[in-house]
């Protein structure tokens, strides 16, 4: 598949479209991001969880595979949260969670987070 391919020359940035808004993240490389590329695109609705992150369940659970026990999310962090199943969009720091996995960092947008208590966006590859 092309998405996987071009994954693993790195640099590989999607865009969610919110309402007309784009926020940009820049993926890591790993066997969960090749996963998740190769669903695109998907259109998900985002919900507000905990006053810290937005999260959407995907319609197919991501390969684990190589990923380390947890992750320190940051602000701006993607995240794939593996027990749940869901991408989580970090707006706020949070603490060390087993079971989350980095998929990238927002480089651009991330004031769109706070827009919307809950928003659709439709994930597609950068241009």
């Amino acid at each position: 598949m092309q998405a996987q391919n071009e994954s693993t020359q790195g640099n590989v940035e999607i865009v969610l479209n919110v309402e007309g808004q784009d926020i940009v993240v820049a993926l890591e490389d790993s066997a969960t991001t090749r996963d998740f590329l190769s669903q695109l695109p998907l259109t998900l609705t985002f919900e507000d969880h905990h006053g810290t992150e937005k999260i959407s369940y995907l319609p197919q659970r991501l390969s684990t595979e190589g990923a380390p026990e947890g992750y320190d999310p940051q602000v701006g962090t993607l995240a794939y949260y593996a027990p749940w199943g869901n991408l989580a969009l970090y707006y706020k720091d949070f603490v060390y969670s087993r079971s989350l996995i980095n998929l990238g960092s927002i480089t651009s947008g991330l004031e769109v987070l706070s827009q919307f208590p809950t928003f659709t966006a439709t994930i597609t590859l950068a241009d």
